[in-house]
C-alpha cells in the first residue's frame, strides 16, 4: 500500500463509505491515509455515540465533517464554540507516522509483510499494540498516536501484499493481533507460490495448488537486489527489482488496475475492517474517555501552570491558586472547562514533578499544597520546569509561568526554543520583581530571556509588581478557552511608527487586542473610520485595561467585520497580538518530499532548509467542514515587518488540505498567515500562526523506532550536514527524563556531505512501562550562526510475555420469567452469573459493562476465579461486559436472551465484530 501525507483528510468525509484505490501521490483518492481515516472516524463515531447514550443525551451530528462530529460528541456541554483543530491535529499525527514507514523502513520486509515475514510482521503489530495501551495508561497520548499510525500501516499492508484475499477471505485475519493464536498454513521458503507472468499484469499468478491448499504467502520485494527464492512471487511495481526474476510479475494490490480490480477492492475492504478491529481492541483497553482523549476530542485545552516556589513567591503562588480556583468554579460544565490540568513547581535546585489530572478538585488540592520556601537569592530552575510542561502538555497548549527571578538553567534556552517550535505551544510569563535583586547566573540570564521565549511562542512576557499581579492574570481567563484563534501577531521595532492592518470576520467574537511593552501609544480605527486611542479607557470601540507593560483592549460586542488598522508608536520593542474565538482556523506543518517505492511527504521536526523551496501542508477548518471556506492566499510574513513571501504556489489536495510551496521566504523569523472567505457568512477572514520559524543551513537525518525497553541501552544513528561553511559543529542532546546518554559533543562537517554519528540512551531498569521520553538533539556551528534541531519521542515499554485474553465461562442464566411478548417485559428480571479467569497471566485489572442497562457486580479482582453477576430487566435482553488484564489484553462476555425460536444465544470471548454478526443471525425470525 502507498501512503501520502498530502491526502491526509481524504477519508474524513467517508465515515462508512467505500475506499477505491491504494495509489501513490497524484494517483487516486484512497491510500493508507484514507483507509486509516475512514476507520478512525467510524470508530470515533461509535465511541461518541456510546458515550452520549451512557450520559443520556442524543448523539446527532449535523453533518459528516470532523468539526460537526466533535460538536455532537461533546454533547450538551458544547454550548459555546467548539474547535475541531485538536482532532485534526491528532489525525495528522497518526497519518504522518503511517506514511513515514514508507520512508524510514522501505527496505524492511516485516514492516510491510513482504517476503513472507508473517511472524515478524505480526510481532511488530502486537508489540505496538502493547506500547499504545501502555502509553494511553500513562496519558502519553501523542506517543500512542504515533505508534498507532505505524502499526496500522503494517496491518493494512498484509491485505495488499499477501495472498489473503486471493484465498477467498473477505474478513480480517484475527490472528494478526493475537500472539496467543497461531499463524497457520504458511508457505515455507522451499514452496513455489507463483507462475511466471511475462507481461507483469496477470490477474492472479498464484499457483493453483497454493490456492487449493490455502497456503499463505506474500511477494518478495527487492529494492537493492533482484534475488528471491526459487518459484516465489514478487511484490511487483517499478521499484521492485525482483520482477525481472522468474516467476515475473507481482501480487501487490496497491493500485487499482483493470486486471486486479476485484482483488484490490477486496484488499481495501479487508484492510479497513482489520483497522476497525484493532482500534476496537485499543478502545476496549483504554476506555471510551481516554480513547477520545487520544484522538484529541475533549471539551477544551489544558490548563498548564509552571510556578516558582522560592521564598519570595508567596504572593504569586496565592494569585495562581486564586486564578485556578476561579477558572474551575466559573467554567465547570461549560465548553470552556479545561479537559486536563497540569502543574509543574520549580525551586533551586529542584523542579517537578509534573502533576497532571483530569479532576479539577485534585488540581485545587495540589496547587493548595504549594508553599514558598528556600531558594536563597539565586536564580531558579525555571526552564527545567518549562521543559517538563512543554513535553507533557498536548501540542498547541497555553502554558503560564510565574516567577520573579532570571533562569539559573539558561543553558536550556535553545532546547526550550526547539520544543516551542515543535509543539507550537504558547508560553506566557508573569514576571514580578523580588524585593531583593537576586544574583545573576554565570551566563548572565535576565528577564530578556523570558521575553525572547514568549515572543518565539506567540505569548507575552508580562512584567508587573506583585501588587498588580491579580489584574494581569485576567489574561489567563482570556486564553484558557475553546476555539481561540490568532488574527494578527507582530513584533514592533523601537523608535519606528508603524500601522498594522487586520481583518475581522463575522464568526469572530470576544476579540481582544494585546500590546506589550513600555511607553507605547496607539490608535485603533475600525472599518467605518471610527478611532480610539490608548488613553481612552472606555471608548467607542472597546475597553482598555493597562497593568504593568500590558495593555489589553476588549472590543465592543457588536460585530464590526472588515479591515481594521492600529497605529503604534514606541521607543522600546513591543509586541502586538489580536485574538478572538472562532471555529474557523488552520493547522500546518513544514514538510519535505521523500522518494522511494512509495513517495510522500514527511513532517520536518526542525527548521526548513536554506536554499530549498519551503513546503507546507496546511489544513483549513471551517464552521461546517472544509467545504464551508474558500482559501484565497497563504503567506509567510516577517515577525518584525509586513514583508510576505513571493513565488509561492498552492495545490489543493482536497478536503481542505493545501500544499503550499515558496521559493523565497522572509529573512529572519517568520509566521504563517492565511486569508480566505467564510461561505457561511460570506465574509473574509484572516488567521495567523503563533510560533516563529526560520530556515537553517543545517540538516538532520534520523531514522528511529520509538520503543525502548527498561534497563537496556538504545542506540540510534543520526547524520548531520551543512549547506553553509564546513568546520566544527557542536552537538548537544537533552531528554526530559534525565536518562543517561552518550554522543559525540562535536562533529567536523564538510559542506554538502552528511557526517554520521550515534547517540545511546539508557532508561533505568525500574522505569514504568508506558513512560514517554522526549529527546532534543541540536547541532550548532562554532560561531553560533547556523543551528538546527530534531525532536524524538520514544516510549519505554516493558517486554510483555502475557498475550492471553481473560476467559469467561457462563455458569448460569435465569431468564425463564421473561415473557415472550417483549411489550410485557417491564416487571420481570433476568440474571446471569459467569466466572472470569486470566489463566497464568498478569491478573484481571478491571471488569466493565459494555452493553446492557442492568447492574454488574463482581467478587474481588485478586481472586484466582472472579465471579461476575448481572441483573437486568427483561426489557434489556443483551449483555456484554469486558475484562481487562494488567497489560491490556481484553476478554469479552456476550449473552442474549432474545427469543428466536431456538435456544438462547451464548457467545463467549469472541471478537466484537463476530459477536454482533452472530447475534444478528440468531435474532432473525
Amino acid at each position: 500500500m502507498t501512503s501520502m501525507l498530502g491526502t491526509a483528510l481524504l477519508g474524513l468525509a467517508l465515515l462508512a463509505g467505500p475506499t477505491v484505490a491504494f495509489l501513490p501521490i497524484g494517483g487516486g483518492t484512497s491510500t493508507h491515509v484514507s483507509i486509516t481515516g475512514t476507520a478512525l472516524l467510524q470508530k470515533v463515531t461509535e465511541t461518541c455515540r456510546a458515550v452520549a447514550e451512557a450520559a443520556g443525551h442524543e448523539f446527532n451530528p449535523m453533518g459528516s465533517s470532523p468539526e460537526e462530529l466533535v460538536q455532537a460528541c461533546l454533547g450538551p456541554t458544547a454550548t459555546g464554540e467548539v474547535s475541531g483543530a485538536n482532532f485534526h491535529s491528532a489525525l495528522q499525527e497518526i497519518y504522518t507516522q503511517n506514511g513515514l514507514l514508507d520512508r524510514d523502513f522501505s527496505n524492511s520486509a516485516p514492516y510491510h509483510f513482504n517476503s513472507e515475514t508473517f511472524l515478524e510482521g505480526r510481532w511488530l503489530i502486537t508489540e505496538g499494540m502493547v506500547a499504545i495501551k501502555a502509553n494511553i495508561r500513562g496519558e502519553n497520548f501523542r506517543v500512542a498516536r504515533e505508534t498507532l499510525g505505524r502499526v496500522l500501516h503494517t496491518l493494512q499492508d498484509f491485505y495488499s501484499h499477501s495472498n489473503w484475499v486471493e484465498l477467498g477471505h473477505t474478513e480480517p485475519y484475527n490472528n494478526l493481533i493475537r500472539l496467543d493464536l497461531p499463524l497457520e498454513n504458511l508457505a515455507d521458503v522451499n514452496t513455489a507460490t507463483c507462475s511466471d507472468c511475462a507481461s507483469g499484469i496477470c490477474p492472479n499468478p498464484i499457483l493453483p495448488n497454493i490456492l487449493q491448499e490455502k497456503k499463505l504467502t506474500s511477494g518478495y520485494m527487492g529494492i537493492i537486489s533482484s534475488a528471491k527464492p526459487k518459484g516465489k512471487c514478487s511484490h511487483g511495481g517499478a521499484a521492485d527489482l525482483t520482477v525481472t526474476t522468474v516467476p515475473r510479475g507481482g501480487i501487490n494490490k496497491d493500485e487499482r488496475r483493470p486486471d486486479n480490480m476485484a482483488l484490490h477492492n477486496a484488499a481495501v475492504n479487508a484492510a479497513t475492517a482489520a483497522s476497525l478491529q484493532l482500534l476496537e481492541d485499543i478502545r476496549l483497553a483504554a476506555g471510551d474517555s481516554d480513547f477520545l482523549r487520544m484522538m484529541g476530542i475533549a471539551r477544551s485545552s489544558v490548563l498548564c501552570f509552571v510556578i516558582d516556589t522560592t521564598g519570595s513567591m508567596s504572593d504569586d503562588i496565592n494569585e495562581a491558586r486564586a486564578v485556578v480556583n476561579k477558572i474551575i468554579d466559573t467554567k465547570k460544565g461549560t465548553q470552556d472547562e479545561p479537559s486536563e490540568y497540569i502543574l509543574v513547581p520549580f525551586n533551586d535546585p529542584s523542579f517537578g514533578p509534573m502533576i497532571r489530572t483530569t479532576d479539577p478538585e485534585k488540581m485545587k488540592k495540589e496547587i493548595s499544597k504549594l508553599k514558598a520556601k528556600g531558594g536563597g537569592d539565586t536564580p531558579e530552575m525555571c526552564l527545567s520546569g518549562l521543559q517538563l510542561a512543554l513535553t507533557g502538555a498536548p501540542a498547541s497548549s497555553h502554558i503560564y509561568v510565574f516567577t520573579d527571578a532570571p533562569a539559573k538553567d539558561i543553558a536550556l534556552k535553545d532546547t526550550i526554543l526547539a520544543l516551542i517550535s515543535s509543539t507550537k505551544s504558547t508560553v506566557l510569563f508573569f514576571l514580578t520583581e523580588a524585593g531583593r535583586r537576586r544574583r545573576r547566573s554565570v551566563r548572565a540570564a535576565s528577564f530578556e530571556d523570558y521575553k525572547d521565549l514568549a515572543l518565539a511562542s506567540g505569548g507575552q512576557a508580562i512584567q508587573v509588581s506583585k501588587r498588580q499581579l491579580p489584574e494581569a492574570t485576567d489574561i489567563i481567563l482570556d486564553t484558557s478557552t475553546s476555539a481561540l484563534v490568532t488574527v494578527l501577531q507582530q513584533a514592533g521595532n523601537p523608535g519606528k511608527e508603524e500601522t498594522f492592518s487586520f481583518v475581522l470576520d463575522e464568526s469572530l467574537h470576544n476579540v481582544t487586542i494585546y500590546v506589550t511593552g513600555p511607553s507605547i501609544t496607539f490608535t485603533l480605527t475600525n472599518p467605518a473610520g471610527v478611532s480610539q486611542t490608548n488613553t481612552e479607557a472606555n471608548g467607542k470601540l472597546g475597553t482598555i485595561k493597562t497593568v504593568g507593560n500590558l495593555r489589553r483592549m476588549y472590543l465592543n460586542a457588536d460585530k464590526q467585520t472588515g479591515t481594521w488598522q492600529i497605529n503604534i508608536k514606541s521607543n522600546e520593542p513591543y509586541t502586538l497580538k489580536v485574538t478572538g474565538q472562532s471555529t474557523i482556523t488552520f493547522i500546518y506543518n513544514f514538510v519535505e518530499r521523500f522518494e522511494g517505492p512509495h513517495p510522500g511527504y514527511a513532517v520536518l521536526s526542525g527548521h526548513p532548509h536554506t536554499g530549498q523551496p519551503v513546503t507546507m501542508m496546511l489544513s483549513v477548518i471551517g464552521r461546517k467542514g472544509p467545504s464551508s471556506v474558500t482559501v484565497g492566499k497563504v503567506s509567510l510574513v516577517s515577525v518584525s515587518g509586513p514583508d510576505a513571501m513571493s513565488n509561492s504556489t498552492m495545490t489543493d489536495m482536497g478536503n481542505g488540505d493545501i500544499l503550499v510551496t515558496a521559493d523565497v521566504v522572509p529573512k529572519g523569523e517568520f509566521l504563517v498567515i492565511l486569508e480566505g472567505t467564510d461561505k457561511v457568512s460570506n465574509s473574509e477572514f484572516q488567521r495567523q500562526s503563533t510560533t516563529q520559524m526560520s530556515v537553517s543551513k543545517v540538516n538532520f537525518q534520523v531514522e528511529v523506532d520509538n520503543r525502548v525497553e527498561p534497563g537496556r541501552a538504545f542506540r540510534f544513528p543520526f547524520s548531520v550536514m551543512t549547506q553553509g561553511s564546513g568546520g566544527q559543529y557542536f552537538i548537544s542532546a537533552r531528554n526530559d527524563r534525565n536518562f543517561p546518554m552518550s554522543y559525540p559533543t562535536s562533529l567536523t562537517l564538510t559542506t554538502g556531505q552528511y557526517t554520521n554519528a550515534t547517540l545511546t540512551i539508557t532508561s533505568p531498569a525500574d522505569t514504568p512501562s508506558g513512560t514517554d521520553v522526549t529527546l532534543t538533539l541540536e547541532a550548532k556551528s562554532s560561531n553560533g550562526v547556523d543551528t538546527n534541531y530534531v525532536i524524538l519521542r520514544m516510549s519505554v515499554v516493558t517486554k510483555i510475555t502475557d498475550f492471553v485474553q481473560p476467559l469467561c465461562e457462563v455458569v448460569s442464566v435465569l431468564a425463564d420469567d421473561c415473557p415472550k411478548d417483549v411489550s410485557q417485559c417491564g416487571p420481570f428480571q433476568w440474571e446471569l452469573s459467569a466466572n472470569l479467569t486470566d489463566g497464568n497471566g498478569t491478573g484481571i485489572e478491571s471488569i466493565s459493562l459494555r452493553q446492557g442497562n442492568g447492574t454488574l457486580s463482581h467478587t474481588s479482582l485478586s481472586a484466582p476465579i472472579i465471579q461476575a453477576n448481572y441483573n437486568a430487566s427483561c426489557c434489556s435482553q443483551i449483555v456484554e461486559f469486558v475484562a481487562l488484564d494488567k497489560v491490556g489484553n481484553v476478554g469479552k462476555c456476550y449473552h442474549s436472551i432474545v427469543r428466536s425460536g431456538g435456544p438462547p444465544a451464548l457467545i463467549l470471548s469472541l471478537p466484537l465484530w463476530l459477536c454482533l454478526l452472530l447475534s444478528a443471525f440468531l435474532e432473525r425470525p
